[in-house]
């Protein structure tokens, strides 16, 4: 006969391959599988303004809602996350992706855009933004956190460096309808894995999470998913750290998703360059991306996070500075050289800034980061947006550049500032 003990032994014996490690790969495939939309508004801008006679500016603002949208969902995802399991939330936000990219190819008006584009899509990438990787590193490992919070966060790269080149060639060929139902069917097709091997956390498998010797005390969850993100906002905003993070990431947000991400390709089009040209160097920064974040993930486990935030949004702002002059009909070194510093720097800003909030925030800090996201997506909503107003008064974006770039300093001088703590604040 088995002692109970005994059952214990056999239920928690580490494996071969530690569960964390099959959750944190499904996850990075379900990241990947929502990244397949940020591909396509930068694709399809021309084509679409080509068909229907929009303005730049119409176009930008549906992109502006989808961003605003996925930052500011992010912390009452977290929260649900935290009520009703975070298998449940990513499968639902995954469909519901899929949904708007299909229901996109039967827009005749503006107004159907921003539902579409704006609407449903940004609601339901927000439902599993960076976030989702926070919930999933911070309840699945002990060990390697910075690590895993660069890979998952490449995951989003890797879904641009995927969908972006065949979004590009799609649209080019078989028209813009055609990769819109392309983007809806890879977040469609993550959803099976999604329900067959992503768990909510080691306790309910009987395991321990990566690198535990004992089980963590078990966080009870009760009460409106909506108010208890609400208060993990009350709580963090009397940390001047937490402001210092919501700015600095307004600007990674705004310098990378709303004003590179979505403005880079019509931008070189602008300038001569074949539309396909532009969407495979957006591509090669999703390569670089994923290095780049991945070893800061891997720096975030051994240097002070807020050095390393200083560093990438100087270089970030020197990048920006020079982008004007860069742009041309053809490819040059020198463009090459841009793409590959900005790919290394995409979202290199994201371990060092989940670990910062897991840091001061305690058991707090993935509902804390979610509001820090939130931040990021509202000043890529703003950037794309005014980006886009730019264009249409000026006929080009430099003004767009050199705003950007300035803005990068101030998000550098306030993250080397940041005022670390030796004991969490837990709410």
């Amino acid at each position: 006969m088995t002692s109970d003990s005994d059952a214990a032994v056999q239920i928690t014996r580490p494996r071969s391959v530690h569960r964390a490690w099959i959750v944190a790969a499904v996850a990075f495939l379900a990241l990947l599988g929502a990244a397949g939309f940020r591909a396509a508004p930068p694709v399809l801008m021309v084509p679409i303004t080509d068909e229907f006679g929009w303005s730049r500016g119409v176009l930008s603002a549906a992109v502006g809602v989808n961003l605003l949208l996925f930052g500011l969902t992010a912390p009452f995802a977290a929260a649900l996350m935290d009520r009703f399991g975070i298998r449940t939330v990513t499968s639902v936000a995954l469909t519901v992706v899929a949904l708007g990219s299909a229901l996109t190819v039967f827009v005749t008006a503006p107004w159907q855009i921003l539902l579409t584009w704006g609407l449903l899509i940004g609601l339901g990438t927000g439902s599993m933004a960076l976030v989702f990787a926070a919930m999933v590193t911070d309840r699945w490992f002990v060990r390697r956190r910075g690590l895993v919070s660069g890979i998952l966060t490449a995951g989003s790269a890797t879904g641009q460096l995927i969908f972006l080149p065949v979004v590009a060639a799609l649209a080019d060929s078989s028209g813009w309808r055609t990769a819109s139902l392309v983007v809806a069917g890879g977040a469609l097709a993550v959803v099976p894995f999604v329900l067959l091997f992503l768990r909510n956390s080691p306790e309910e498998v009987g395991e321990l999470p990566y690198g535990a010797t004992e089980q963590p005390a078990p966080v009870l969850v009760t009460g409106n998913p909506a108010m208890r993100a609400i208060r993990a906002l009350r709580d963090a905003s009397s940390v001047r750290t937490f402001w210092a993070l919501m700015v600095g990431f307004a600007i990674c947000g705004a310098t990378t998703n709303g004003l590179v991400g979505v403005h880079f390709i019509p931008s070189a089009h602008d300038h001569g360059m074949p539309q396909t040209t532009a969407a495979g160097l957006l591509a090669v920064v999703g390569i670089f991306d994923i290095v780049g974040t991945i070893a800061s993930g891997w720096l975030t486990d051994r240097v002070d996070p807020r050095l390393l935030l200083g560093a990438y949004y100087a270089f970030r702002g020197v990048a920006l500075l020079f982008l004007p002059a860069l742009l041309s009909d053809a490819l040059h070194p020198s463009i090459v050289v841009f793409i590959v510093v900005y790919g290394l720097d995409w979202v290199a800003t994201v371990p060092p800034t989940i670990a910062l909030c897991r840091e001061v925030f305690g058991t707090q800090g993935p509902l804390v980061f979610g509001w820090v996201f939130a931040s990021h997506q509202v000043g890529a909503g703003i950037a794309s947006v005014v980006a886009g107003v730019v264009r249409d008064a000026t006929g080009e974006y430099t003004a767009a550049w050199f705003g950007a770039a300035g803005l990068c300093v101030v998000a550098a001088v306030l993250s080397v500032g940041i005022a670390r703590r030796s004991a969490p604040v837990t709410g």
